[in-house]
């Protein structure tokens, strides 16, 4: 064996065959004796045996079928193999109670995660959403309405024009059509309302053309006021200033006070301005424009002659506050405009209240003042006809006027008794009227009503002054007959008049 050069050599140790150990002395282990067999203990049916493994019951099933919830026994996992941890001791409690059934089997049902909650902003825009379409809705159900009104009327309007009256401006004295004295020239006046003025034409039942006269727009929607008199026809159209010509629909007529309103389907046109006739003062400059014997937007020059003139119409007791002036009226003017030098119209003129001066004088014309015309046209529109009116239903005569007393003569062959001198003579009872239902006859007289003498039209209406249409009112009458007066008394129900007649 070569040298390590790295360590000392070991010496070597001598070979044996076999590790020779020292004997030990044997120890005597005693005897264990024989354990006796135990006898095996009798198998009892295991959980498994005994019930079918089922599927886990769903949460919404009601915890161990309804019983009370048992003690715990040992180590309950261990000893069911059935359990489960959302149904503890379910089985292990009650499988030997008698009549014990175990529940049916339970399908896997998918549980519903609960919705999330919708964020605040989305509910504000769920919530606006709604109240769109219902709102929606009911435009289409009023749109809808208004279509089946107006094919069940065709001749009804939609009524929602407010008329009123203005005060006199200050003007801008730079305007070359403004005096030194701050109102228009009558130039700027004929300017400023000619395109509120039409020319209104009348044709008969043969669609004949039966009269003209004129009518001033008062809505940029086509509403035209004119007077009763000239809308005596079956057709009507409209000429405006620029010469266009539409059809026109008569909305409402009142023959009382001689007022009419037309309306045309237009839109967008030039309405008069509406002065309030309470500043008009005597000796004021005013213009009357209007379209007299077919020549239109006629325009003369005059001056207010009288105020609050209360003029009768011709065949009607009926009175109404007028403007008087010289400035020429004539028939074709009647529903033309009454101009203040501030270009508002302060009247509409009609030919009517003038018809029975003039024959005997000049320079006599009249127009109906705005502020009393006023509600009666915004009457007419809203309604047709002018609301709070009423009817007794007769047709009498003044005893007073010499004219009933030559009748009378004539009827009865002597003179009128002095009891009869101041009432009123009925010539005509209305067969439609409650009053027909009475004793009172033609040619009996009215001597008072409601315990108040009554001699003329301006008496009835102060005895019957508020009245309305189906109040009851009591009159005294007589009767002559065989040379005698007979008295009685009736009682009758006044009727609602919507026909604008007198």
């Amino acid at each position: 064996m070569e040298e390590n050069k790295f360590h000392p050599e070991i010496p070597s140790v001598p070979e044996t065959d076999t590790l020779s150990q020292p004997e030990q002395p044997t120890e005597q282990v005693p005897e264990i004796p024989e354990i006796p067999e135990i006898p095996p203990v009798p198998e009892t049916p295991s959980f498994s045996q005994t019930f079918p493994k089922q599927n886990p019951v769903p949460p919404s099933y009601p915890q161990n079928y309804g019983y009370p919830p048992p003690p715990y026994y040992g180590n309950y996992q261990n000893l069911n193999p059935n359990y489960y941890p959302s149904q503890p001791y379910q089985y292990y409690q009650y499988q030997y109670a008698p009549n014990y059934m175990p529940p049916p089997p339970q399908k896997n049902v998918p549980v519903t995660p609960p919705a999330e909650p919708i964020p605040m902003n989305r509910k504000i825009f769920l919530m606006c959403g709604v109240m769109a379409g219902m709102i929606f809705l009911l435009c289409l159900y009023c749109i809808a309405s208004d279509i089946m009104h107006g094919a069940l009327n065709p001749d009804s309007v939609s009524n929602t024009v407010i008329l009123q009256t203005q005060e006199k401006p200050d003007l801008n004295p730079e305007d070359e059509n403004v005096t030194a004295d701050g109102e228009y020239t009558v130039r700027g006046v004929a300017e400023l309302v000619k395109p509120s003025i039409v020319e209104v034409y009348v044709y008969d039942e043969s669609h004949n053309l039966a009269g003209t006269g004129s009518g001033i727009i008062i809505s940029e929607d086509g509403y035209i006021v004119t007077n009763a008199h000239v809308v005596q026809g079956s057709d009507y159209s409209v000429s405006l200033d620029d010469e266009s010509e539409y059809s026109a629909q008569l909305i409402g007529s009142d023959n009382k006070t001689d007022l009419a309103v037309l309306k045309i389907s237009a839109s967008h046109l030039t309405p008069a301005v509406l002065g309030d006739s309470d500043e008009t003062y005597v000796g004021e400059t005013v213009v009357a424009i209007g379209n007299p014997a077919g020549l239109a937007n006629s325009v003369t020059k005059g001056i207010v002659s009288a105020i609050n003139r209360q003029i009768r119409s011709p065949n009607s007791s009926f009175r109404m506050e007028c403007i008087q002036t010289d400035a020429a009226i004539s028939p074709g003017n009647s529903g033309g405009a009454l101009v203040n030098m501030y270009g508002q119209v302060i009247g509409i003129t009609s030919s009517k209240y003038a018809s029975q001066y003039e024959s005997v004088y000049e320079g006599l014309g009249f127009a109906i003042s705005m502020n009393q015309a006023l509600p009666i046209v915004q009457d007419l529109i809203e309604n047709g006809y002018v609301t709070g009116r009423f009817r007794i239903g007769i047709v009498f005569m003044p005893t007073e006027n010499q004219y009933a007393v030559q009748q009378f003569q004539e009827e009865f062959g002597t003179e009128l008794p002095s009891e009869l001198e101041h009432c009123l003579w009925v010539t005509e009872v209305s067969p439609d009227c409650d009053i027909a239902n009475t004793e009172l006859q033609a040619n009996d007289f009215i001597l008072s009503i409601n315990g108040q003498n009554v001699s003329d039209y301006d008496s009835v209406l102060e005895v019957l002054d508020g009245a309305q249409g189906g109040d009851t009112v009591t009159a005294q009458c007589a009767r002559y007959e065989k040379g005698r007066v007979v008295y009685y008394e009736i009682s009758f129900m006044l009727e609602k008049d919507t026909s604008g007649n007198y």
